[in-house]
């Protein structure tokens, strides 16, 4: 393979391995093409396993720790109050088409997450769904805009609201939005330059979160086998495939192609309310218990007496009130490893609704990232190791004395899947070690990107977490883990 080879990645946000290879791999021709031909194999993701860091954390090579991104919103200091969503502005690492643009090689990234604001590159990029709408600035360069309302319409750069029990138009915008994104992608890659071609379809996502329980007969709110909406996602898959196919004809039997996702999905089987089990256990102290369930910055917390307290959705990052540390934690310095100990027993002993161990994991930021910037919480909590959700809101019908800690429904809105580590890569070029065809080794997420960089020669930022662990049997990779 030359420095010069074409690279396209075809990125689908919550493709799990139990669907794309197993359930509907033989619903899924040219997907499966690739898979004949090439190697594919189990993408394990990063902590946290959720879209945001996912993406900048395989693009990049950092780890979430590095990044200072721990979900779609962070503290920004170590008030009460200071949070921000992490756009483009909270990646300061650079990543793939930043590296390819650098040694001036053409780009074109299409709706990867975390490129909003857009930013300059050598080529095109077009936001990813953190963009609000298409009337802000979402491309560059800025008159790209009207070629794509030409070429494809009126562009959707996400179905919104997916959380939403009106199902019917949810599954049409997510079929359209995908339908469009794709024809966008083969329109620039057969009318433009390009070295590097990274594309994110997040339809996959959406459609998981809002079908999942339609589909899958283990799901404990599965819907039943005559239900409206039982091939919804095969249906969709199918369509998926077929736009797979329309691009890889675009691409060329030249270029490099590698289909990934940054996490997998499985059924939510609940939801574990932190805050109200930090109120009913004494951690987190209100001046006022509310009436009808409440999220977190509306609750009226009494700090001054609160230890500890929780945000977060597909996983807790619970936070603890230090002294000196926060405007008015009571929790001394010399306390605080002690608090953390008690609070991860404590937490990963909550049990189901038949009173079963959840099988949780609570892990602390220092011990899994290399270095941990900007404001790290203090416990990432995943409950059921990722089967069931953060429930962050507070204020239960049956009242502060009986609140229930369990709950099947998300406070969010309808979502019947919940993220898991297990997502997927398939590359068209077989993998040292494996005969074409061949499932091939699980690799991190975190090594993709550095990846990448060692095949067409550019070279892997020294301090990055990740390396050039995936190695093609047609080129020689340079870099470790």
């Amino acid at each position: 393979m030359t420095s010069r080879q074409r690279i396209a990645v075809i990125g689908l946000d919550c493709a799990p391995p139990c669907i794309v290879f197993d359930r509907l791999r033989d619903e899924l021709p040219n997907v499966s093409r690739l898979m004949n031909t090439g190697t594919y194999g189990v993408l394990r993701s990063c902590d946290p396993p959720i879209t945001v860091p996912a993406w900048a954390v395989m693009t990049s090579g950092y780890d979430a720790g590095q990044l200072g991104v721990y979900g779609f919103r962070n503290r920004r200091d170590h008030s009460y109050s200071a949070y921000s969503v992490a756009t483009s502005a909270a990646i300061r690492k650079p990543r793939l088409w930043d590296h390819f643009s650098k040694a001036d090689r053409d780009v074109i990234t299409i709706g990867v997450p975390q490129t909003f604001p857009v930013r300059a590159v050598k080529g095109i990029q077009i936001s990813g769904f953190l963009a609000p709408n298409t009337k802000l600035p979402y491309t560059h360069p800025a008159g790209l805009r009207d070629e794509i309302q030409e070429a494809v319409g009126d562009y959707i750069i996400d179905a919104t609201d997916y959380r939403t029990p009106d199902k019917t138009p949810l599954l049409e915008t997510i079929r359209t939005m995908t339908s469009r994104r794709f024809d966008l992608a083969c329109h620039l890659v057969m009318t433009k330059p390009w070295d590097l071609f990274f594309m994110v379809e997040i339809g996959t996502d959406r459609l998981h979160h809002g079908f999942w329980h339609f589909y899958d007969p283990g799901h404990p709110s599965y819907a039943g086998p005559d239900n409206p909406f039982v091939d919804a996602i095969p249906e969709y898959y199918r369509l998926l495939d077929s736009k797979i196919g329309e691009l890889l004809e675009a691409l060329g039997p030249e270029t490099h192609v590698m289909v990934v996702s940054d996490h997998g999905a499985r059924p939510m089987i609940g939801g574990v309310c932190i805050n109200e089990w930090l109120v009913r256990e004494g951690y987190l102290v209100l001046e006022e218990y509310p009436g009808e369930p409440t999220p977190t910055p509306r609750l009226k917390i009494d700090w001054k007496r609160t230890r500890a307290w929780s945000e977060g959705g597909y996983y807790a990052r619970v936070f603890i009130n230090v002294s000196g540390r926060e405007p008015d934690g009571p929790v001394m310095p010399n306390q605080y490893d002690t608090l953390c100990d008690e609070l991860s027993a404590r937490i990963a002993a909550i049990t189901g609704f038949d009173d079963e161990d959840l099988g949780t994991r609570v892990v602390r930021p220092g011990h899994i990232y290399k270095e941990t910037n900007g404001v790290p919480p203090d416990l990432m909590v995943y409950f059921g190791n990722m089967g069931w959700r953060s429930i962050g809101s507070v204020g239960n019908p049956d009242g502060q004395s009986n609140a229930r800690i369990l709950s099947r429904e998300n406070d969010t809105g309808p979502d019947s899947a919940n993220h898991d580590w297990e997502g997927i890569y398939i590359s068209s070029l077989p993998m040292k070690g494996h005969a074409a065809g061949q499932q091939g080794a699980e690799h991190r997420l975190i090594d993709v990107g550095p990846s990448l960089l060692a095949l067409v020669g550019l070279e892997i930022p020294a301090d990055c977490a990740g390396g050039a662990a995936m190695c093609w049997a047609e080129a020689a990779c340079t870099g470790s883990e």
